[in-house]
């Protein structure tokens, strides 16, 4: 999975990709490809 700055040129990779947002992370699934998933976001760390 890539750590990226910007997903838009991750989302055109593959008609197949979809953006999904989860506990304040996005990212990008394809389910006909793995290899193009990525994220953008960091979570905060709990003290």
């Amino acid at each position: 999975m890539q750590v990226l700055s910007s997903l838009k040129s991750a989302k055109k990779r593959s008609k197949d990709c979809q953006i999904v947002k989860r506990r304040g992370r996005i990212y990008v699934i394809c389910k006909s490809n793995p290899r193009f998933k990525a994220v953008q976001g960091k979570t905060k760390k709990k003290a």
